[in-house]
């Protein structure tokens, strides 16, 4: 039966799973149709034989309804920009949390992580996948106040669900690594909304001003106190941004 609400579907980043949403999830409630959706070899879902970014945004595509609104957090924006580019009749509203087009600096775009930073993550997890991952929340929540009960509650998402495949991880590394995006956003015309905190030192600020200042049809939120994640640490302020976006 097609729910009466509009459809709100959620994406996470790299190494989480569906259940990093369950508190935005239950604020949105009332006025959504949410649906959190684990990406392949995440959580619940096998990977796929093929761990590209258009394979998983064609897959993530192929599970929501038309005129579904999709935000995308971190590495599931990336996928979500993609989607929404690709399927447009189906992706008719973005929200992008912790937004980049491109995570990895370069000579051309200094908003982003140095690649040797990157390229040690991929080394570590090689070795030791869990350690990798624990190391990769402290930098989500990194300069916040309240940074311990974050990691925690970021913690406990990780391990409320299978821990994410070996391959899904890997692929979501080479995601980050190659992924630039752009060339191609100025031709993403549905309405989207920027929500990024201020003190994110894995997708810095900047990245997120950059996508207000290039998108055709954009509202821009930046969050003061807020760092990679701030679903969790401000989820209030972001269920109310996207709210007042969906009803606009």
């Amino acid at each position: 039966m097609r729910s009466p609400k509009p459809v709100l579907a959620l994406v996470h980043g790299w190494g989480m799973n569906a259940r990093v949403f369950d508190a935005l999830a239950d604020r949105l409630a009332n006025d959504f149709d949410v649906r959190a959706f684990d990406l392949p070899g995440h959580g619940v879902r096998a990977a796929l034989a093929d761990n590209s970014l258009q394979a998983w945004a064609d897959d993530l595509a192929a599970q929501l309804p038309d005129n579904t609104t999709l935000l995308g957090w971190s590495l599931g924006s990336q996928v979500a920009m993609r989607a929404a580019l690709d399927y447009p009749h189906r992706i008719t509203r973005l929200v992008l949390l912790a937004a980049t087009p491109k995570f990895v600096a370069t000579e051309d775009w200094g908003r982003g992580m140095a690649l040797a930073d990157l390229e040690e993550f991929g080394a570590a997890l090689k070795a030791d996948p869990q350690a990798t991952l624990l190391r990769f929340l402290s930098l989500q929540t990194r300069g916040m106040s309240g940074q311990k009960a974050l990691l925690q509650q970021l913690r406990q998402t990780l391990l409320a669900a299978p821990v994410a495949r070996s391959e899904a991880l890997a692929a979501g590394l080479a995601i980050l690594r190659d992924t630039d995006l752009r060339a191609e956003l100025p031709r993403l015309t549905q309405p989207t909304l920027v929500l990024h905190g201020a003190l994110d030192t894995l997708t810095p600020l900047a990245a997120g001003a950059w996508l207000a200042e290039t998108l055709s049809n954009v509202q821009y939120s930046a969050l003061a106190r807020a760092a990679h994640a701030p679903h969790l640490s401000h989820g209030e302020d972001v269920a109310a941004a996207i709210g007042r976006f969906a009803h606009d």
